[in-house]
């Protein structure tokens, strides 16, 4: 054989190599290539081909031994896989490196030393033939080396990585993806090691691994060595950046999550990687800034652009020069390969919960426990059961396929349990902190990860569904449907579901959930009387510059994240509407707010907003929505002001808006108002001169009109928002809209319920409806149905 193909360097080598040099190092010399003019840092290195491999075993005469170590594997027989698995890397690690493959092997050295000089520490790394395809990802199923210093260390390396073909994870992988044991060969790279263990290091994706979403860069990143995210033993800081605002020239991290980040892994000379416990203060502090988290997002898109598919990226940040590089780049496998069928789990029923963490995919389901301590008592793992451990790797991969569900102590959403549950379409909860003491062997529990971001196990079967519909060719009515939403956790998941966009946008379960203090309480902690809010307050602001930019930052990216799910549609986002017990419920808010005997008909909505006793927290909300138009590139966002009694009001509450930058028609601001006082129907003509658009809230005109208070169970019967004075008011609502050419719409609750309402609204002529995701699909064929009666026969 020729001897020429067996070391080359990154800059020779692209896709169309992966025979040659692998998936992963295909892809380094893709990029190598062709993205470092567009600003993509790839370390320089070289790769140790496939032939090297082969050249090796021929060399040995190894191959005959190889194919009887397989002969007959059962790789469902976790005790005699790893046995022959062991034998198999022994006969590879023996059989050495051939003179002519050392000498090109400690040539490449010798260039990376005078590139990097004589102290350049090096990465090693498997990069197997089959690995990194679009229908088969053998991510993490080969062995790496980080920190291989010298020409002893880098040979000693290349021989294990070359026996790490070989590894359970391997065999039994390949034997599941359908590749011949043997026809898969391993090319090794050799790189320039990023000191990431004076840095910090994660994953990225170009989409969102839980929905799918193809939208957003989704970040991961940790303090160290980036195995610790990729195995899962840290809970990351998380990070999305939205890609079509990116691409139009904004520059803002849409949404971040920090991590606790307990341990770092970092280089030990020459026993190799160590991890150790984080400083307290790193662990309270993002380890990357937002310009850090920008630049990766760059490198992510432009990637994606080059590949033309979603792709899963390793980055890592070089604490000697402070740059970040990426250092490997695949195809994602899992979540982009979903079917235009919608699948959504419903939990029907609710239980204890014993334990929460990170939801990974969408699903359900229901299993006896099985706490494995290590991967000794892998054998003692029956099919059905529910795995829960501290954390997993590539060895444990042969039992989770028989699991129904996977929860692990540590880990975030690009750890490898969570990876794998993803390919393997299992529901799984990770970073659930003391999952394996909270949960006892042989209990049945169900884990839930259909209610957003954060999944939980519950005690026992609780029941639950799946709703499934085919989207490919399902029509769209001409009436608007758009969603109810306030969950941010949800809005991707949510946007998958056939809408014309979110019709209302509630901000009070952002403060709420997200926030929890009163906005007045953030800016004037010295005001607050009860102890414990004034430490929970301290306590939440000790990492924030103040109360006022934590308010705006965490209510930016809440309603941020929701506008970017559902852009370019139109995203109705209502200003706070609170009522006033609930302000007083918030951290801080019993110092603020005045006890009403019915704070139903009290000082809630837009009478607040130009008041003295609220404005302050009114700007606040203002400043968090030009953030998201203005920063973030939302433009999408329709500011809606709910509860506005009387025509001063709308007049005092859109100047001081104006005031603070929200003016009405500048840069194509749209501002709408809730219709939900028999003022503003018997006033449509009017309020119609001050907004775009108004959206009938049924809820509140239904209670206004009939006068019952829809909080009391004693006067429920009286509550209909079916009732022909309310229809009435709803019709004179709809025809004040369209006689001024403004926005009609509805966004209570009546349509979702019941089928007759939404066929009433279409016989109007409401120019949009508001639902509970729930009910989106079936009130669209309810709707299209209608809309076909309407149009008679014939059309």
């Amino acid at each position: 054989m020729s001897n020429t193909d067996l070391v080359l360097d990154f800059s020779s080598v692209s896709m169309a190599d992966v025979a040659l040099v692998g998936g992963k190092n295909a892809s380094l010399g893709e990029m190598y290539q062709h993205l470092t003019d567009a600003g993509v840092r790839i370390p320089g290195g070289f790769a140790i081909t496939a032939a090297a491999y082969r050249h090796v075993l021929d060399e040995a005469k190894a191959w005959t031994a190889l194919e009887e170590t397989f002969d007959g594997l059962d790789p469902d027989d976790v005790t005699d896989l790893s046995h022959r698995a062991a034998r198999a890397r022994r006969i590879v690690y023996d059989a050495g490196l051939p003179d002519d493959l050392r000498d090109q092997v400690l040539a490449g050295y010798r260039d990376l030393r005078e590139r990097y000089g004589d102290d350049v520490r090096l990465a090693v790394r498997s990069s197997a033939t089959a690995e990194d395809l679009p229908e088969a990802s053998f991510a993490g199923q080969h062995d790496s080396y980080l920190d291989v210093a010298g020409e002893d260390g880098l040979l000693e390396a290349v021989r294990r990585c070359f026996a790490s073909i070989f590894t359970d994870r391997g065999v039994h992988y390949r034997h599941r993806h359908g590749f011949d044991q043997l026809s898969v060969a391993l090319s090794v790279g050799v790189m320039k090691m990023v000191r990431s263990d004076l840095a910090s290091s994660g994953v990225m994706f170009t989409l969102d691994t839980e929905s799918g979403f193809r939208d957003v860069v989704f970040l991961t990143a940790s303090w160290g060595l980036g195995e610790n995210v990729v195995q899962g033993a840290v809970d990351p800081d998380e990070f999305y950046v939205h890609k079509p605002t990116y691409e139009q020239g904004y520059r803002a991290v849409l949404r971040r999550r920090r991590g606790e980040k307990a341990i770092r892994m970092v280089a030990a000379g020459a026993s190799g990687t160590r991890n150790e416990p984080t400083p307290e203060a790193d662990q309270r502090r993002y380890c990357l800034s937002d310009d850090e988290v920008l630049e990766l997002a760059g490198a992510a898109i432009a990637i994606e652009r080059r590949y033309g598919r979603p792709m899963d990226i390793e980055w890592a940040k070089d604490g000697l020069d402070g740059a970040t590089y990426i250092v490997q780049a695949r195809p994602e496998t899992a979540t982009s390969q979903s079917a235009t069928t919608l699948r959504r789990f419903v939990v029907d029923g609710s239980a204890e919960v014993l334990t929460a963490g990170r939801a990974v995919g969408d699903k359900v389901g229901t299993g006896r426990v099985r706490v494995i301590a290590d991967p000794t008592h892998l054998a003692e793992f029956q099919p059905g059961e529910i795995l829960v451990a501290t954390t997993t790797t590539p060895d444990w991969e042969p039992v989770m396929k028989t699991a129904a569900a996977v929860v692990t102590d540590r880990g975030g959403r690009t750890c490898h349990a969570a990876i794998v549950a993803r390919e393997l379409g299992l529901p799984a909860v990770v970073g659930a902190d003391g999952a394996t003491t909270a949960l006892a062997d042989g209990a049945e529990v169900t884990v839930s990860c259909a209610e957003g971001e954060t999944g939980r196990v519950y005690a026992g079967a609780v029941p639950f569904h799946v709703d499934e519909v085919d989207l490919s060719d399902l029509p769209r009515p001409r009436t608007r449907l758009m969603v109810n939403l306030g969950n941010p956790a949800l809005a991707f998941h949510t946007a998958q579901v056939p809408n014309d966009g979110v019709g209302l946008a509630r901000m009070e379960f952002i403060i709420s959930e997200a926030i929890k203090v009163h906005p007045l309480a953030l800016l004037h902690p010295e005001r607050v009387t009860a102890p414990g809010d004034r430490t929970r307050i301290a306590t939440i602001l000790r990492d924030h510059a103040d109360g006022a930019s934590y308010f705006v930052e965490r209510l930016a990216e809440g309603i941020g994240t929701i506008a970017a799910a559902f852009h370019p549609k139109p995203v109705v986002v209502r200003m706070s509407d609170f009522k006033t017990n609930e302000y007083a419920s918030l951290v801080g808010g019993a110092a603020f707010e005045p006890a009403e005997e019915n704070p139903m008909l009290g000082f809630r909505g837009a009478s607040r907003y130009a008041h003295p006793a609220y404005e302050e927290g009114f700007a606040l909300e203002c400043r968090a929505m030009r953030r998201v138009r203005e920063e973030m590139g939302l433009t999408n966002v329709v500011i809606m002001l709910p509860f506005v009694r009387r025509l001063d009001e709308a007049d005092l509450v859109l100047a001081r808006m104006a005031e603070l930058g929200l003016e009405r028609g500048k840069d194509g601001l749209e501002v709408y108002a809730m219709c939900e006082i028999p003022n503003n129907v018997v006033l449509v003509d009017e309020f119609a001169q001050r907004f775009d658009g108004l959206s009938i809230g049924s809820n509140d005109l239904t209670q206004l009109t009939l006068g019952v208070d829809r909080d009391s169970a004693a006067v429920a019967f009286d509550y209909d928002e079916r009732d022909p004075g309310v229809k009435k008011m709803i019709r004179l609502a709809v025809e004040g809209c369209r006689r001024n050419g403004i926005h009609s719409g509805l966004c209570g609750q009546a349509p979702s319920d019941y089928p007759d309402m939404a066929e009433f609204l279409v016989e109007l002529g409401i120019d949009s409806m508001s639902l509970n995701p729930d009910s989106v699909l079936r009130t669209t064929q309810t709707v299209l149905a209608a809309e076909a009666r309407l149009a008679g026969p014939g059309t």
